[in-house]
């Protein structure tokens, strides 16, 4: 089993270096099996949301993992709807019994919806304080919704979500929350598989003799970011795993960076749906 790294975050909390991600991982024994398999492959951190609709399952699994609860650390999300002051509350209370987990190491605000991000910020404050949620977050955020959020409040977010792969580097947003000591987690960092047969990821990948998903989850790794995998495929959950083992060089990090070409596979906060005003 390959010993996980973590990251201290800004308030003082380490976070593992590689989550399982469960987004579009079915509700029920595929999402419960998924959990099961990672943690006993070595994966200390669960990174769902309740809009996926499997908070359930994730709890259930890390329950029968027979892993101390104190070694797991748990992401979830506020969805859009329950966005708001009061609401945040109480839609975070039923998050946590819906895991049945005892607290939640990671709360995001999944979406910065236009005019109700800085009521539910304020209640993810209240519910850090409480001891509720250890570490409060964003996803999807861009520079400008974390200033404001900073301008308003005070309270930096601990982890910003957003999706990033070297197709989607987003180097300015990433310089910035750097320079604020936010970690940028890395969802869809496998691109949603549909750059692995691209021939300058495969070439790096031969080279290195590592699969180009290895590959790709290590360059975020290597650029700073905790980095969320997802599979519900035992023999991938691992090989998304095995990347503690090696190192990639300057100029093979540089290879990466410049295959950017800003793909977006998910949300674009730049050019948000209708349903998610920024």
């Amino acid at each position: 089993m390959t010993d996980q790294l973590y990251m201290t975050m800004n308030d003082g909390h380490k976070i593992p270096v590689v989550g399982l991600g469960t987004w579009k991982s079915e509700p029920g024994d595929s999402t419960y099996n998924a959990v099961l398999a990672s943690i006993n492959a070595g994966y200390r951190h669960i990174d769902t949301a309740r809009a996926y609709d499997n908070e359930s399952d994730v709890g259930r699994a890390v329950n029968d993992a027979g892993v101390s609860r104190e070694d797991l650390f748990i992401t979830t999300k506020l969805w859009n709807k329950d966005q708001g002051y009061q609401t945040a509350l109480e839609a975070c209370e039923k998050s946590l019994a819906r895991l049945d987990c005892g607290y939640i190491d990671l709360y995001l605000i999944h979406w910065p919806l236009k005019d109700l991000r800085n009521d539910s910020w304020r209640a993810f404050i209240e519910l850090q304080e409480k001891g509720i949620c250890k570490s409060i977050g964003v996803s999807n955020f861009t520079i400008d919704n974390l200033k404001e959020l900073e301008a308003k409040y005070g309270v930096l977010p601990a982890i910003n979500q957003v999706e990033f792969h070297p197709y989607h580097y987003q180097k300015e947003l990433l310089d910035y929350c750097n320079s604020k000591n936010i970690i940028i987690e890395a969802y869809s960092p496998l691109v949603h598989a549909k750059r692995m047969d691209e021939s300058r990821l495969v070439a790096i990948s031969e080279e290195l003799g590592k699969t180009p998903a290895q590959v790709l989850i290590r360059w975020a790794m290597q650029r700073g970011m905790v980095v969320l995998p997802k599979s519900v495929n035992e023999d991938r959950i691992i090989e998304n795993f095995t990347v503690f083992d090696f190192e990639m060089s300057d100029s093979i990090m540089k290879r990466l960076d410049d295959l950017d070409e800003r793909f977006v596979t998910c949300w674009d906060p730049h050019n948000p749906p209708p349903y998610a005003p920024v």
